[in-house]
């Protein structure tokens, strides 16, 4: 879906969002959960095609931290501790995908999916 009539504004607080999930790598989650709260206050008032990216991006959020919680518990066996570097790679995929299809004006490819 094309949206050639892109408002700067509409776009403006997904995009932000997607800024926000990426800086939580080196802040340690903590603007991930600003960007969550932001994604719940504006995906209801937003046009269709965004709020398929506000699911998106809670999606990503709730699917993260049960990921985090997964590492977590593994890395008392050791094997968690090779985990969070892949857990940084995969949000990092999928908020730069998410972020260029905000900007190309179209919806996340697979917004259910757990991968990208």
């Amino acid at each position: 879906m094309m949206q050639n009539d892109l408002a700067s504004d509409e776009t403006r607080p997904p995009q932000i969002i997607y800024a926000l999930y990426l800086a939580g790598i080196v802040t340690a989650n903590i603007t991930l959960l600003i960007g969550v709260i932001i994604a719940y206050v504006y995906r209801k008032e937003a046009a269709p095609w965004l709020q398929q990216h506000y699911r998106y991006l809670i999606r990503t959020f709730w699917i993260g931290t049960l990921y985090a919680c997964i590492a977590f518990l593994l890395s008392i066996v050791i094997v968690g501790t090779l985990l969070w570097p892949l857990l940084a790679v995969w949000l990092g995929v999928r908020c730069l995908l998410g972020w260029i299809n905000v900007r190309k004006g179209l919806t996340p490819a697979r917004p259910a999916s757990w991968l990208w």
